[in-house]
């Protein structure tokens, strides 16, 4: 099972090597980041289980460093704050509770990455929402078939497979390039 796994990781990968069409919407989406912050905004991450932690990783080499002693940059989560979390799901819902926090939060020129594995998690979906109302840009990393969040993003990244892990562990490829790109370009 363990050579299964990792050939099977190195096949997806092998995949999207040759998806020409994936690699620019990965090119796309640093470029839309790195504009935010040449005009003073900030990139928002959200995700669910797995995918939160993707987004908390993510936000965290944005925000602190990847490769570069650099100046730190806005970056955060819509989950971050545990008593927000709490209260916003008690009070209005869980489906509200990351849109509440962008409405908090977000200004006109923001970035959100949404991280859905299936593309249909509702309270991804309801941030995505919010966060055009706004005004922000939308990346969205999903699995193939981009579930409902592929009508809603200006970069979709749908990652080619419908195996869960295997779509997180690309996901986390995805956003170290893009952080690389990003920190790259303000900062390199």
């Amino acid at each position: 099972m363990i050579i299964k796994r990792i050939q099977q990781s190195i096949e997806l990968k092998t995949k999207i090597l040759s998806d020409e069409v994936l690699i620019e919407r990965i090119r796309e989406a640093s470029e839309l980041i790195i504009n935010a912050y040449r005009s003073g905004n900030k990139t928002l991450f959200c995700g669910n289980g797995g995918s939160a932690a993707d987004a908390q990783h993510l936000a965290a080499e944005l925000s602190g460093k990847f490769y570069l002693d650099r100046a730190p940059i806005h970056a955060d989560v819509c989950h971050g704050n545990s008593s927000f979390m709490t209260a916003v799901s008690n009070d209005y819902g869980y489906d509200t509770a990351f849109a509440r926090y962008i409405q908090a939060v977000g200004k006109k020129g923001d970035v959100l990455v949404a991280i859905s594995t299936s593309g249909n998690s509702e309270n991804i979906i309801q941030a995505i929402h919010e966060a055009r109302k706004i005004g922000f840009k939308c990346i969205c990393l999903t699995g193939t078939s981009g579930g409902r969040m592929s009508e809603l993003a200006d970069v979709l990244i749908n990652v080619p497979s419908t195996d869960t892990p295997r779509i997180q562990e690309t996901h986390i490829l995805i956003g170290h390039i893009i952080c690389e790109l990003v920190e790259t370009e303000l900062f390199g």
